[in-house]
């Protein structure tokens, strides 16, 4: 039977699976906790936790899934290439809108791990929660956090985001689409980009180049940032 669970194949089939039964119900019962994402989570949590499962035993095939996370966005400059013209109309607001939400990001989250009584090892690890896991990682290092809790801390952020993110944002009256999906982008990474192309392919770009764009920012700003505040 280990051998079955030791298959790429696998893993593969769990995670489809896991996602194509959430759709179901997400597309059956519109309720925010029933996000796709967070969804698939959750039945593949309790399904390994269930079968007794070890996690290295379904990622034998689930990383090849993850290991497609790096083309998609590549893929996603595609997309903002066709959008470019309608991007470029706004780019002054939408660069300044994305650095500032960076930057506060990593104050804000500094700031409120402080005022808890976080441990410092806490804080550097947390710090670059809004950007996707291979940056969040790497900065992590850098600053001398721990990566595991980075790693867990940003996937939790990503889906928070891709099932609270619009509705937060529209009850703040944020109606705009393109915003919406900016937002997205700056805060909740890729898995806030999937959400943003629910939206629509141009909030979708938008959540693209913003979620690059603060990646970068991100990395150079973090060390200075998270030194200043600890």
């Amino acid at each position: 039977m280990n051998e079955i669970y030791l298959q790429p194949l696998f893993g593969i089939f769990i995670t489809l699976a896991a996602f194509q039964l959430s759709q179901i119900i997400g597309g059956k019962w519109k309720f925010v906790l029933f996000n796709p994402v967070l969804l698939s989570v959750v039945f593949i949590m309790c399904f390994l936790v269930l079968f007794k499962i070890d996690f290295e035993a379904y990622n034998v095939g689930g990383q090849y899934l993850g290991f497609l996370l790096g083309p998609t966005v590549v893929a996603l400059g595609v997309l903002f290439y066709e959008k470019y013209d309608k991007i470029r109309e706004n780019i002054i607001p939408f660069v300044s809108a994305v650095v500032i939400g960076g930057i506060m990001s990593v104050i804000s989250v500094c700031t409120i791990a402080i005022t808890l009584g976080a441990s410092e090892p806490i804080i550097r690890s947390i710090a670059p929660k809004s950007v996707t896991t291979p940056i969040a990682l790497e900065i992590t290092k850098i600053i001398g956090g721990v990566p595991y809790i980075s790693a867990g801390i940003v996937i939790a952020v990503g889906i928070f985001g891709n099932a609270f993110g619009p509705v937060i944002l529209r009850a703040l009256g944020i109606k705009n689409k393109n915003a919406i999906g900016a937002a997205l982008g700056t805060a909740a990474h890729g898995i806030g980009t999937a959400r943003a192309l629910e939206e629509g392919k141009l909030p979708g770009a938008y959540a693209g180049l913003a979620m690059c764009i603060n990646g970068l920012l991100t990395a150079i700003i973090t060390p200075h940032i998270v030194n200043l505040v600890i």
